[in-house]
């Protein structure tokens, strides 16, 4: 039989080890009431070698008397009210046993129920109580600080925490101001805080962690004077540590003098592998890749098996065309990944990267092989869609477009659904089945029909098959429903003027888009190509010549030559077709063009 709810409620309240809601990630008031475990204040530093061990915390006794029958109703009658959604009810009962019994358990139960309200001024009140009849509980201090700094005064918790710091082990001092200082950092008055800071360390100024504190302190106060005094401080009283050096890094505003700090400190201490760590980073920060490379191979030499290492020495090899090495080094990092089942990391990048690499090499069935062992999450569409579009590569359209139907079934939002839509239109574009691409395009607008994405994919495909009348609807719909999106106003205005119709309107729509993107240099050439269709021959050098100039694609210098080959400037015409053709041998208005004006390069 089981026992009557109320009487579960109470024997798994008063549990001596019964603790408070876990904040989810949406509720921010209750997350910001429980510190995170490397924050607490209270846990005592595991003991280096050779170190005393930090004396343990006495616990807080509990109350023995009776529990009478009125106690016990007011709390079976609050958690029922809870139950019932009158949390301020149960709170007040709750909070009125908890002091009359001085049991911290029914203090931390108010507390709870307020936080679950999300009312942080009544938590902080039974999470007040809470800290008094349970002085030395840590997690009712934690629940106490992170509630503290939700609010406008924090002066109060500096005696509690000048307390702690007093009576903790001296070993134990030293990351527990590291604690404070990234605890006080939370508060929205930062300059009240600070001066919290600077007060509850004072009596510990031999102490490394002291300055390194305060200089964070005064970095996120943007005082970068005071922090670099006391980041050399730090240095000072260690000469050899890593913290002290990178926080002096940190705080110093010039880049070059801080990369040089840290360069320094490795030449006299070259196997410090956490300033190395910072300065590898840093050199890939400034783009100093090869440099960058050399210093995570350093690193790897004391820890071969080292995932961060392993990866960025994959991406530096492959960001400096190192193809071979970059594929080892990502080999090893999945092996070693997959030793560890515990390790959270994401393969996905490596997986693309190895991928990219096996395909620069035209090895089409290995880069497949690696985008077929990428598992669902946030990069899987983006990733079934280079799945197709490499089987388009190897001929194998059918397949491509079966991964990618496939995909759309498991389309978890809408947003992904139209980007498979539109990835396996592309490869049907890509492949030159135009007709398919708008048949797959026009069954997703009967579902989409609003979607200007899928509007505009539709116009271009639809251009390409002849049939106008769709394309030039579909733009309009475009411009209707967005009436800023130049790329319309564009491609309806090239249309118009690649066809040698209705040509004052074709510029007047281009101009349009001008003004949406004036450097935008594919409108720059529609517009020299609409302005040398209507006969102005100086305006449309002018525009055709700032396109090439905003960017030298081989189109723009197809419609730059053909207007300079009708001026008579045939040489500089012919160098540029030269041109467009070594960049793009197979292109199609190229070979048009050359044909109509019957040219041989």
């Amino acid at each position: 039989m089981k026992k009557p709810l109320a009487i579960v409620t109470l024997s798994v309240m008063l549990s001596a080890c019964a603790s408070l809601r876990q904040p989810s990630e949406t509720d921010a008031t209750t997350a910001a009431a429980a510190t995170s475990k490397k924050q607490t204040l209270v846990k005592a530093t595991p003991a280096r070698k050779g170190q005393a061990k930090a004396k343990a915390q006495p616990e807080d006794a509990l109350p023995t008397p009776e529990l009478s029958d009125e106690v016990l109703f007011r709390i079976m009658s609050s958690e029922i009210a809870f139950q019932r959604g009158q949390w301020q009810a149960a709170y007040v009962t709750l909070l009125g046993a908890a002091q009359q019994t001085r049991d911290p358990r029914l203090a931390k139960r108010a507390a709870e129920m307020a936080l679950a309200a999300r009312h942080p001024n009544e938590a902080l009140a039974a999470v007040r109580l809470w800290t008094e009849l349970a002085p030395h509980s840590d997690e009712a201090l934690q629940n106490y600080l992170g509630l503290i700094m939700l609010g406008d005064n924090i002066s109060e918790i500096q005696p509690l925490m000048a307390q702690r710091l007093a009576e903790a082990d001296p070993q134990a001092r030293g990351p527990m101001i590291l604690q404070i200082q990234r605890l006080l950092m939370r508060a929205k008055d930062k300059s009240g805080a600070y001066i919290i800071l600077q007060n509850i360390v004072a009596p510990y100024p031999t102490l490394l962690e002291t300055h390194v504190a305060l200089a964070q302190g005064a970095f996120s106060n943007r005082d970068g004077e005071r922090a670099r005094d006391e980041a050399k401080q730090a240095l000072k009283i260690k000469p050899d540590s890593e913290l002290a050096i990178l926080t002096l890094a940190q705080v110093t505003p010039d880049g070059t003098e801080a990369m040089k700090l840290v360069s320094d400190f490795l030449k006299k201490y070259p196997d410090s592998r956490e300033v190395r760590v910072a300065y590898a980073r840093g050199l890939v920060e400034q783009k100093q890749f090869e440099q960058a490379r050399s210093q995570f191979q350093t690193l790897l030499k004391d820890d071969k098996d080292d995932l961060t290492t392993l990866y960025a020495l994959g991406i530096l090899n492959v960001q400096t065309n190192h193809l071979t090495e970059g594929e080892t080094y990502l080999k090893r990092y999945l092996e070693v990944l997959a030793a560890q089942p515990e390790d959270e990391r994401d393969p996905t990048q490596a997986l693309l990267l190895l991928s990219q690499i096996a395909e620069e090499r035209n090895d089409i069935p290995a880069a497949l092989k690696y985008l077929e062992q990428v598992e669902p999450g946030e990069s899987y569409n983006a990733v079934q869609i280079r799945r197709a579009q490499l089987m388009t590569k190897s001929g194998d359209i059918d397949g491509a477009r079966k991964v990618l139907q496939q995909a759309q079934s498991d389309a978890g939002n809408d947003r992904e659904l139209l980007q498979l839509i539109q990835g396996e239109a592309q490869i049907l574009r890509d492949s030159e089945r135009y007709q398919d691409a708008a048949d797959v395009l026009s069954a997703g607008l009967k579902r989409f029909p609003d979607s200007t994405d899928l509007l505009y994919d539709y116009a271009m495909v639809t251009d390409k098959t002849g049939n106008y009348k769709d394309m030039e609807t579909s733009l309009r719909k475009i411009i209707e429903l967005a009436p800023n999106n130049q790329h319309a106003y564009n491609a309806l205005g090239y249309s118009l003027a690649d066809r040698n119709i209705r040509l004052p309107e074709a510029v007047s729509l281009i101009k349009k888009a001008v003004e949406l993107a004036p450097e935008d240099p594919f409108i720059a050439d529609s517009l020299g190509w609409a302005e040398f269709r209507m006969g102005n021959m100086d305006e449309a050098e002018k525009e055709l010549r700032r396109a090439y100039g905003l960017r030298p694609d081989p189109e723009i210098g197809i419609h730059l030559g053909e207007i300079l080959w009708t001026r008579g400037k045939q040489d500089e015409a012919k160098k540029l077709w030269r041109e467009a053709q070594s960049k793009d041998p197979k292109n199609d208005v190229l070979k048009s063009t050359l044909e109509r004006l019957k040219v041989q390069l």
